[in-house]
């Protein structure tokens, strides 16, 4: 992450690892994405994109994913994993930009302040773009500040006991300004609500929950209604830098998926995370960190 830089000096370790990991992902050659398993993984990967909204992929992580299931009968989540990388930068809550690569697939996904965008490698695939938002990642203990001011006008609404600690829990229905501003133009935010699991005894975030339904408008008026359900668990808060920041943690993602006379579907996917390296203030970071790709559609 970074912010307003006033160091100097030598590249730091994580600086050398992080341009050691952007060599790795500009190697990573584009005649791969052709290959029927990568592209079924870059399918897989646009999945967690457009309806998750947000990337769940951090330094280090696990994945495992179901197939749709009909109905609302019990998922069995498959035991293949998936590893992966990235380099994920911040200035502000609107203004990141995110390099992914997993299973030899890479993902780019970013936020400039006016509009934010996704994009795998597979070249078929066009830039897509919306409103800027923040990134869940950021959300699931990377930064206090914006989690506190997320939570700001949130309600209490009782007690829980999370990974042995107890907790006060806050909620938010996030407001019909924010859901517009928020909404594209093929998609819709009916509700979004939000729950945090505060520790009463060192105020840290314990858990993360939150509850989209977002409705897809289609050629044929035939709607398709998309509900996420997602739990995030954090845990190891360590200090950088007079920050504390959880550096490991899981995180659970249930997808809906209804349509008027049609059966539903839904699809379960997991992942455990660990984060190695944080760093503050890096010299050198600016705007130009976080233009959006030349190729992104001017309309």
């Amino acid at each position: 992450m970074g912010r307003n830089v006033h160091q100097h000096g030598k590249q730091s370790s994580i600086q050398v690892h992080l341009a050691n990991m952007l060599t790795w992902m500009k190697a990573q050659s584009s005649d791969k994405w052709s290959q029927p398993v990568v592209a079924g993984r870059i399918n897989e990967l646009r999945f967690l994109l457009y309806l998750v909204g947000s990337p769940l992929i951090p330094l280090q992580v696990k994945i495992t994913a179901s197939e749709f299931h009909q109905g609302d009968s019990s998922i069995n989540v498959k035991s293949t994993e998936e590893m992966g990388g990235y380099v994920l930068w911040q200035k502000d809550p609107d203004l990141w930009c995110l390099e992914l690569i997993i299973s030899g697939c890479k993902v780019v996904s970013g936020s400039n302040g006016k509009l934010s965008w996704r994009h795998s490698s597979n070249q078929r695939t066009p830039v897509s773009k919306g409103p800027p938002r923040p990134l869940r990642r950021f959300l699931q203990g990377l930064d206090p500040s914006s989690t506190a001011n997320l939570f700001i006008d949130a309600t209490c609404v009782g007690e829980k006991i999370i990974s042995n600690e107890d907790c006060f829990i806050l909620k938010l229905e996030t407001s019909p300004a924010i859901r517009e501003a928020q909404s594209g133009p093929n998609y819709e935010i009916i509700h979004h609500t939000i729950w945090g699991y505060f520790s009463q005894r060192s105020g840290l975030l314990i858990q993360f929950e939150d509850s989209r339904l977002l409705m897809m408008k289609t050629k044929d008026d035939n709607d398709v209604f998309w509900e996420t359900r997602t739990e995030s668990v954090m845990d190891d808060y360590k200090y950088i830098d007079g920050v504390n920041i959880a550096h490991c943690g899981k995180t659970s993602v249930t997808v809906f998926r209804y349509v008027e006379q049609s059966a539903n579907h839904k699809r379960q996917i997991k992942e455990k995370w660990q984060i190695e390296d944080v760093e503050f203030n890096v010299w050198g970071l600016s705007k130009v960190h976080f233009l959006p790709p030349s190729d992104l559609p001017k309309n």
